[in-house]
């Protein structure tokens, strides 16, 4: 089985377990939709584009972190909740890792979209451009949140997962912005490498 495959089979094992008795169908919904959204993304575009498995690999842990969430919900996970107490926080920060996660992953799709497809002439720009970028997305990403949240009232608060934090939506950005900067700081080195693997292949 080729690791693509075996990404897509993974997905699937993940999404069905994750859907077997969650806390709340509804906020499951919700939380696992950016994930099959992305997928049904990646499949339309893949004869046109194919990313390198490295980003893929991430961005199946980032499904992973969807898929966890959407189980439990974000304020629920039993690990986090198992943290907070042990290092005495005043709330389950799962949310925290996902909007990390938010960060991480796109940083790292906008960056091989860059290179590849030689968007950005101007290289002094291109980190500043990508964390820009993932900053709107985590801000869109809010937006939809605070959107979902106001249609459906008590039904959209596990989804928002504030847990009456009243700066959670600035710290969620905040963390989507030290994910993609973590990710452009600690593994553009690796992503290259892989990337240049790719086009050695392509070349073959």
């Amino acid at each position: 089985m080729k690791t693509k495959q075996l990404y897509i089979v993974l997905f699937f094992i993940g999404l069905i377990i994750s859907g077997i008795q969650p806390k709340e169908y509804f906020t499951w919904f919700l939380e696992v939709s950016p994930a099959i959204v992305g997928l049904l993304i990646l499949i339309f575009t893949y004869k046109k584009f194919q990313f390198t498995n490295f980003t893929y690999f991430f961005i199946l842990i980032h499904c992973y972190i969807l898929f966890l969430g959407g189980h439990y919900t974000y304020a629920e996970v039993p690990l986090f909740d198992w943290i907070r107490e042990v290092f005495d926080q005043s709330r389950n920060n799962y949310d925290k890792l996902g909007h990390f996660a938010q960060g991480f992953v796109p940083a790292m799709i906008v960056r091989e979209l860059f290179i590849r497809k030689n968007v950005v002439a101007n290289k002094s720009f291109f980190n500043f451009i990508i964390v820009a970028i993932c900053l709107a997305i985590s801000a869109a990403y809010e937006w939809i949140e605070w959107i979902v949240s106001l249609g459906t009232g008590e039904g959209g608060d596990s989804f928002l997962g504030t847990q009456g934090d009243i700066w959670d939506t600035q710290s969620d950005m905040l963390f989507a912005t030290i994910g993609a900067i973590c990710m452009l700081v600690f593994f553009s080195k690796m992503h290259d490498n892989s990337i240049d693997k790719l086009e050695i292949q392509a070349e073959q």
